[in-house]
């Protein structure tokens, strides 16, 4: 060995004595532009890309975190869980994969619910969570929304819901086909109260719950480039053997169009929300 690779070996042991040790998590990257984010700015922004706006997806605790008032927030109907009543298997029981699931998210389902506050304003609001099998809607998703619509109609406090879904849970079968007009009969309940329904609709808003509850709001806000659809681009292409518009299925592309009525950046939605309640709850009970 040479005296220069000796002092080049002694200098890479020195720098790798001296290299500090990062904690994990500390930086992400953007799913959109590429840009490394660190982790605590990227928090206090309320999960958006500092850099180009793209909308991380977030959990049901820090969406309520977000938009509701401090420690205004109460849980709903915590009991309920979920049965394999068909005994499913495809590559793994159903039983495993909820198990994992609520392991994965420390949630028992898709979906919490609960009365909170925002801004005063007395709210009842469900968050799917799209970490817990896609946010898929089962008959515990199901029943746990049909009773916080009808706790809106005994309380008439305004409903908000935010979906983030892959639509029906294909691992209950016809049961959580049946949450579709299950959800959509007790929100036409809601309605002849006369107490406003805000559906919010994340990335995504697909299948059987945008073909029910979410799309059957007093008014619908979307998140910045959240997919909303019923059947994937891919499906569509393929059934009907075209090319689809280019960002089809986005919320931009459905705004243009009229299925929806507002896209809010999430730094606004707060605000936004507080406005809207104050504005279309005749029954609007504030502290």
């Amino acid at each position: 060995m040479s005296i220069l690779d000796w002092f080049a070996k002694q200098e890479k042991k020195q720098a790798k004595a001296n290299k500090l040790n990062i904690p994990g998590n500390l930086w992400i990257k953007c799913k959109k532009c590429g840009e490394s984010i660190f982790t605590k700015d990227l928090e206090l922004n309320n999960h958006v890309c500092p850099h180009c706006n793209y909308h991380f997806r977030v959990t049901p605790e820090q969406r309520i975190k977000q938009i509701c008032d401090a420690n205004s927030f109460k849980e709903l109907y915590t009991n309920i869980e979920a049965t394999d009543t068909l005994n499913f298997q495809d590559t793994e029981p159903y039983k495993i994969r909820l198990k994992k699931a609520q392991k994965k998210t420390k949630n028992i389902e898709a979906v919490i619910v609960g009365e909170a506050k925002i801004k005063g304003n007395a709210i009842n609001i469900g968050v799917l969570n799209f970490g817990f099998l896609g946010g898929s809607m089962g008959s515990v998703v199901g029943e746990k929304l049909t009773r916080l619509i009808e706790l809106a109609c005994k309380n008439k406090n305004s409903l908000i819901i935010f979906s983030s879904s892959g639509g029906a849970r294909m691992q209950e079968g016809i049961l959580s086909l049946m949450q579709m007009a299950k959800t959509s009969a007790a929100l036409n309940k809601l309605s002849e109260e006369h107490v406003p329904y805000i559906s919010i609709l994340c990335d995504p808003t697909t299948g059987g719950t945008s073909a029910s509850f979410a799309m059957l709001g007093d008014i619908h806000i979307a998140e910045p480039e959240a997919l909303i659809s019923f059947a994937g681009p891919r499906v569509i292409e393929q059934t009907i053997k075209e090319k689809l518009p280019k960002e089809f299925q986005k919320s931009e592309f459905l705004l243009k169009h009229g299925q929806i009525d507002m896209i809010i950046h999430r730094k606004e939605l707060r605000d936004t929300l507080s406005e809207l309640i104050s504005i279309l709850n005749p029954h609007q009970q504030k502290s």
